[in-house]
């Protein structure tokens, strides 16, 4: 969809969008709308009750006077409440509707739209984000199609401050962009995205500036990766490490680090799942996703940062070269693990993936994302992440990042009682605790493989796929974690 930003125009043809917050009355644009109208607007809210209030549409089919082929009235609420979240729901809405009722073209007036929290310009750019999240398809492999909407085409946002709203915007575009990424990841199928296909994708990062390296089985195998190439060596697929390196800080300054899960099909190898909803797990790298639209977010807007992303690319998978329950594997920190359940298999990828990047490159932070437990989603539902930390301030920082782009986590506790649990009799651990605690558990066999970096780990199982639909994103695989990442590295180590 092509979106652009205009000083207010009533003469376009398409539908006509048109933002309303409670308890104001119609000005400027609105006002000049109506009277082209002959007041049918104001007659068509009284008939209706129409207040403005958050969430409440009104469409009617334009009247004479005016060019478009529908006006619709779109509740903000109370100007005082407005928030980046309210106005990303409206333009999600809109093109939601639109597109149902087979429109290609529209504008939306977003006039007087602003609080303390936003200008008028970035409330226009926070519409258009919305309406561009919403735009999102993923029907690559239909041949009929058989959905009954059409896709909009163009949206045109009309507002006084359109200079700014397309500065605001350009960043957002970009985090979109890193989104409808880590989206197309997700949903691709694991027969096309295996792991030398994903980190093939990584690769093309570097048209915006990404550094990227592939490590492959035998470079793995010198560096002592036990426990991630354990995982992998069931699958005619060879593992994969991929390293992104975007160099946007000053020259020196220790980088930020990102590492995800990325077991591309998960069968749950010799501890085979059951099959009803065994396809889902082709969804099971959805924290490798993350970083990957992550790390494109970060080079394509110019983040000034040091950023690292790291990923395990592995398929878990049943055959006679398989690990097996009681196997004994020795990591790339040298610590050894007992296999007590081949599913257990996201850890054994994240283990070396975080010593690997703690050693190598002595971040200042390490944050790692995970579909890693069923246990988060019976804890949390889907519409938390967990958190799990070694450190009170980035805790902090992500419950931020997290309230502020409405991609919220939820902070779980960890403990010496809960790592008792991963003891193991033959080995210095096993990969699982056992169903008492097993969020927290196998957060804790993450933490033996970090030192003394800041480290947090998010609980992704719940939130990256298959998840509520919403108005800005009907997407199976929902982008989860760029717009929280981002904004952590944004508001809190740019320089």
């Amino acid at each position: 969809m092509n979106i652009s930003f205009a000083d207010i125009s009533l003469g376009k043809s398409g539908a006509l969008a048109l933002v309303v917050a409670e308890g104001t009355t119609l000005a400027g644009s609105a006002a000049e709308l109506d009277r082209k109208t002959g007041g049918a607007i104001k007659r068509a809210m009284k008939a209706s009750s129409f207040s403005g209030k958050s969430g409440s549409v009104l469409e009617l089919l334009a009247p004479h006077g005016v060019a478009a082929s529908r006006i619709l009235l779109l509740g903000v609420g109370k100007l005082a409440d407005i928030s980046a979240n309210t106005l990303e729901t409206v333009g999600g809405e809109l093109v939601g509707r639109l597109e149902r009722a087979k429109e290609t073209a529209a504008s939306i007036i977003v006039d007087g739209i602003q609080s303390g929290k936003l200008s008028a310009g970035d409330a226009a750019a926070r519409v258009a984000f919305g309406a561009k999240l919403r735009s999102y398809r993923f029907d690559k492999y239909k041949t009929k199609k058989k959905d009954e909407t059409t896709a909009l085409k163009t949206l045109s946002v009309a507002t006084k401050a359109a200079t700014v709203a397309r500065k605001s915007y350009s960043t957002l575009e970009k985090i979109a962009d890193g989104m409808f990424l880590t989206r197309d990841l997700v949903n691709e199928p694991p027969n096309v995205l295996f792991p030398a296909e994903f980190a093939k994708r990584a690769k093309a990062l570097t048209k915006v500036g990404v550094k990227v390296e592939v490590l492959g089985e035998a470079q793995m195998k010198k560096l002592g990766m036990g426990s991630l190439l354990g995982v992998g060596q069931g699958s005619v697929r060879e593992s994969q490490l991929v390293v992104m390196r975007w160099n946007g800080g000053k020259v020196g300054d220790k980088p930020v680090a990102f590492v995800g899960k990325g077991v591309c099909f998960d069968t749950g190898g010799i501890s085979l799942k059951p099959p009803a909803g065994m396809e889902d797990m082709k969804g099971d790298m959805g924290g490798a996703a993350c970083v990957t639209g992550l790390m494109h977010a970060l080079a394509a807007r110019k983040a000034k940062v040091n950023a690292v992303g790291v990923i395990g690319v592995v398929e878990n998978m049943p055959d006679g070269n398989a690990q097996r329950p009681g196997d004994i594997v020795t990591s790339m920190s040298g610590q050894t693990i007992e296999i007590i359940n081949t599913d257990a298999e996201g850890r054994l990828v994240l283990a070396d993936a975080l010593h690997y990047t703690e050693k190598r490159f002595q971040p200042k932070f390490i944050v790692d994302l995970a579909t890693l437990t069923g246990a988060i989603m019976i804890a949390l539902g889907k519409e938390y992440a967990g958190l799990f930390s070694n450190d009170d301030k980035l805790s902090k920082q992500l419950s931020d990042a997290g309230e502020a782009e409405h991609e919220k986590v939820w902070r779980m506790p960890m403990g010496p009682a809960y790592d008792k649990q991963i003891n193991s009799q033959f080995a210095d651990m096993k990969n699982t605790g056992g169903r008492d605690g097993g969020s927290i558990t196998a957060a804790q066999f993450l933490q033996r493989f970090v030192k003394d970096t800041k480290w947090a780990h998010l609980d992704i199982a719940g939130t990256a796929m298959a998840s509520p639909q919403t108005a800005i994103n009907h997407s199976w695989g929902s982008g989860w974690g760029v717009r929280l990442l981002n904004r952590l590295v944004a508001d809190n180590y740019e320089g």
